[in-house]
């Protein structure tokens, strides 16, 4: 790239867009960084400084940048056909292909069934309306209401940001959709109950959950939707026994489980899913993300087969399904996702996200020990952890934004991009990083609570 081009590109960075989840006057005083290129798990920005991906794109470039199969696959798709749809009449084979696929690599979570979308936030508004319309077909037309945990995150959709346990999501948008309510998160560093232990943390999160739906009433409510570890509100792991808990209060009350899997499904956890790390077989779960890499706009809700049945089986009329998009089913991204799956599979990314998550979680334990901004450290079930920074570990008080920014920035100086997010620092590496590549982003790490 010339330097009129680099020039071009700095003077106009952030002038003629909005970036998402930033303040536009901020985009201007602090520009982002401009990324040109990307191989393996680096990245290198317009001035050809190379760094280490710790934030993985967003949660979603499992297998790095320059996965030749995936890039192979959408080239061969486009050529033979580049878009069609498969509303009402129309299919593709591409798609076909892919929902055959996708049912045999959930089959252990007792999904059988999908429907595309353009994303993870598609996914989620996809779960809530499906969750009602079910209920309406079973003739419970009271169930619309839907729980979540708090410092849950579920997309930015309308429907999406009104189950988000996060109020910087919600606030400016308000009003939302009636009826979404919201229990305590497992999170152990911070709760109203001042609990500590994991796992009697869980208890009194399953018995707020049972006490949120006697207070509704439990012919009042859809779904519960959860993320099996909570990611951008922090990667909050529950103890196991959590989710197994919510999914036996959800049968017994009739309430559909929804599990937001965008981040945990294929292989982030150490595990081919979220759901099945804890043992758990939602009757809905949301996918995106890495279902292609990040190399195309793609989503899919699972769904189980005693959920299909009460659609299939309806003589009514009201299960015709009036919703989708115009990018549902696409070609391209089954093309996609059919590599991505392939790929996935051959390389068996999950173990490797368990090793190296393990290696990463004891380095930022050793780093917890040296470095008292470090307040509290999560994470430790694949490659997915957090460190929350404060100013006093006594007190628990947050650490300031300047001083999020200027970590975030010695880290990149020393090779490294990373993710803040209020007082955390995310980390979500592609599942294909090396043993070598983790200890560079532990050193950048060091070095950046060093400058601090």
């Amino acid at each position: 790239m010339n330097s009129q081009n680099i020039n071009f590109l700095k003077e106009n960075n952030a002038r003629h867009m909005f970036h998402p989840m930033a303040h536009p006057a901020d985009s201007l005083a602090n520009p982002p960084k401009i990324i040109t290129g990307g191989s393996g798990v680096r990245i290198r920005d317009v001035d050809g400084k190379e760094t280490i991906d710790a934030v993985g794109g967003l949660w979603n470039v499992n297998l790095g940048y320059s996965c030749a199969p995936v890039k192979e696959a959408i080239t061969q798709q486009l050529d033979a056909l580049p878009y069609y749809s498969i509303f009402r009449g129309t299919s593709n084979d591409a798609i076909i292909t892919l929902s055959y696929e996708l049912a045999d690599f959930f089959a252990e979570d007792g999904l059988v069934r999908a429907f595309f979308t353009s994303g993870g936030s598609d996914s989620v508004e996809t779960a809530l309306r499906l969750a009602r319309q079910f209920h309406k077909i079973r003739g419970e037309h009271g169930r619309v209401k839907f729980i979540s945990l708090k410092k849950g995150y579920h997309g930015t959709h309308m429907g999406g940001a009104s189950i988000n346990g996060n109020a910087n999501f919600r606030t400016p948008y308000e009003p939302l959709l009636p009826g979404c309510h919201h229990i305590p998160a497992p999170y152990t560093y911070r709760n109203p109950f001042d609990e500590t232990d994991p796992a009697k943390l869980a208890k009194l999160c399953a018995a707020a959950l049972e006490d949120e739906i006697a207070f509704q009433g439990a012919g009042t409510i859809a779904a519960f939707i959860m993320e099996p570890i909570l990611g951008a509100g922090g990667v909050i792991p529950p103890h196991k026994s959590l989710m197994p808990m919510v999914r036996e209060i959800c049968d017994r009350n009739g309430i559909l489980l929804i599990a937001d899997e965008v981040i945990t499904a294929f292989g982030r956890s150490g595990a081919w899913s979220g759901s099945r790390l804890w043992g758990v077989k939602p009757d809905l779960m949301c996918t995106a993300k890495a279902i292609t890499n990040g190399f195309f706009p793609f989503g899919a809700v699972m769904m189980a087969q005693h959920f299909v049945d009460v659609f299939e089986n309806d003589k009514t009329g009201a299960a015709s399904i009036g919703h989708g998009y115009t990018y549902s089913g696409h070609p391209v991204g089954a093309a996609a996702a059919l590599a991505c799956l392939a790929e996935t599979r051959r390389l068996d990314v999950k173990t490797n996200a368990a090793a190296r998550g393990t290696q990463l979680f004891q380095g930022i334990e050793a780093l917890m020990e040296k470095h008292a901004i470090i307040g509290d450290i999560r994470g430790g079930h694949g490659l997915m952890a957090a460190m929350e920074l404060v100013r006093d570990r006594a007190t628990k008080a947050p650490i300031d934004k300047a001083t999020t920014a200027r970590f975030q920035e010695v880290a990149y100086e020393n090779g490294v991009m990373v993710r803040i997010s209020g007082p955390n620092v995310i980390l979500s590496p592609p599942l294909i990083i090396s043993q070598s590549d983790v200890d560079q982003v532990l050193g950048a790490l060091d070095a950046g609570f060093s400058a601090l």
